[in-house]
């Protein structure tokens, strides 16, 4: 079954690509500049890859062998391959109006209407796959007709999907990362390859090295070195006391530091001021939350976006109001008001307003309830999967490494352990000592 992770993986790379679609769409509607050479390339890699390679496979193998094997799939498969051979046509379609728009003949709001809608068929396409035909395939193809789908995915000398056309796609991929707003985060997938494998190419946004901090003459931090690659999900744990906070703060630039070094994006920020960190994309949602209680919600998550330009806080606000629905209902109340659990969300919320180049959550799971936790836990998969670059501070040691592609185990001021999330959670010291196992 090979060939589903691949197919999950290049859903999972389409997704984002729609994501950041409908992202710079709805940024054209709040006044943002229309990007021609963005959206060119990102439909050529969606007529290139999704239309004239991912599609036919998919019809030729895996949707022909599950017809032969299962009277009920017929369906949902023909309205999935009527969506193939209608691709292509609604991509031409919407190249038209790109045209249009970008000579002043086309308004961009019509243009940015065109785009959401067909994102929304494309996501809609990709959630009926892979909650409906990737589950019947495995329930009822037969090893032989795994076999043959596993070569037709796996062929490395087969001109769809060899080495060749990977390069061509990582390629187009890279042109799409190249060209986006720097604020939709599109630098963590590329062409379906394995997450791992893929962050370790991007390049380094956040390198910390000796970095000291002291509290008096406690010092609290102790030489740590670490490092955060563009879309990556680091985690940072270990036990009260450990440090962690203070590092976070010391990325921030709250807490000052006595020696090592802090670069951000290439640029030593050592010595610079927390607030000039944050207009440089280091957003922060602290432990406790910190709130502003005796302001709004909308007047909290406003303060979030000051660095802003204030053409796009509002549609930044309603995108807040999309992920935290509870926050909408309660937009007028102080914030004071609101439960440890919405506070929480208010608390990302703003962070997020700030559209960070890094997100850094400090014990986002603090204090909630165990379905909270998981609520929290699912909108920080959602921004990982979006591509967000995210330094996650965390006691809960298995919920964060879970998610993390790689982590940090902080003792006293120190570093003692690295790896990826998943080498971690399997380290017998990590799980003894964090995990209770």
């Amino acid at each position: 079954m090979d060939a589903l992770t691949i197919i999950s993986q290049e859903h999972s790379n389409m997704w984002r690509l729609a994501t950041a679609l409908d992202q710079v769409a709805s940024d054209m509607q709040a006044g943002a500049p229309l990007e021609p050479a963005f959206f060119e390339a990102a439909l050529d890699y969606i007529s290139q890859f999704v239309d004239h390679m991912h599609h036919p496979k998919e019809d030729d193998f895996l949707f022909r062998l599950l017809r032969l094997r299962s009277a009920e799939a017929a369906e949902v498969l023909d309205a999935l391959e009527a969506d193939h051979r209608q691709g292509p046509h609604n991509l031409t379609q919407l190249r038209a109006k790109l045209n249009a728009a970008a000579q002043g003949q086309l308004p961009i709001a019509e243009l940015a209407v065109a785009i959401n809608r067909y994102t929304d068929v494309l996501k809609g396409h990709i959630k009926t796959e892979e909650k409906h035909v990737l589950p019947l395939a495995r329930k009822a193809l037969l090893p032989q007709d795994w076999a043959e789908i596993d070569q037709a995915f796996l062929n490395h000398s087969d001109p769809v999907f060899g080495d060749q056309a990977k390069a061509e796609f990582r390629e187009l991929f890279h042109r799409i990362v190249s060209l986006a707003p720097d604020s939709i985060g599109m630098g963590a997938s590329v062409d379906g390859l394995p997450v791992a494998s893929v962050v370790a190419q991007q390049p380094v946004l956040l390198q910390v090295q000796g970095l000291e901090s002291c509290y008096g003459r406690i010092k609290a931090l102790k030489g740590i070195n670490l490092e955060v690659r563009r879309g990556e999900t680091v985690a940072l744990v270990g036990a009260n006391g450990a440090g962690k906070t203070t590092f976070l703060r010391a990325v921030s630039g709250v807490q000052p530091i006595s020696a090592g070094s802090i670069h951000f994006d290439g640029e030593d920020i050592s010595k610079l001021r927390s607030d000039k960190r944050m207009r440089r994309g280091i957003c922060q949602s602290p432990e406790g939350r910190q709130v502003f209680g005796p302001l709004t919600i909308e007047d909290n998550l406003r303060l979030g976006a000051y660095t802003q330009p204030k053409h796009q806080v509002a549609g930044d606000m309603e995108k807040i109001f999309a992920m935290f629905p509870v926050l909408k209902e309660k937009r007028a109340l102080p914030a004071g008001t609101l439960s440890g659990g919405q506070q929480q969300m208010l608390a990302i919320g703003r962070a997020l307003m700030g559209r960070p180049s890094l997100l850094l959550l400090d014990e986002p799971s603090m204090g909630l309830a165990p379905l909270l936790v998981e609520e929290v836990f699912n909108v920080i998969k959602t921004l990982k999967a979006q591509g967000m670059t995210i330094l996650l501070v965390e006691q809960n040691a298995f919920a964060a490494l879970a998610i993390a592609d790689r982590g940090y185990v902080l003792e006293t001021g120190s570093v003692t352990l690295t790896g990826t999330g998943q080498e971690l959670i399997n380290n017998e010291q990590v799980r003894a000592a964090y995990l209770g196992m």
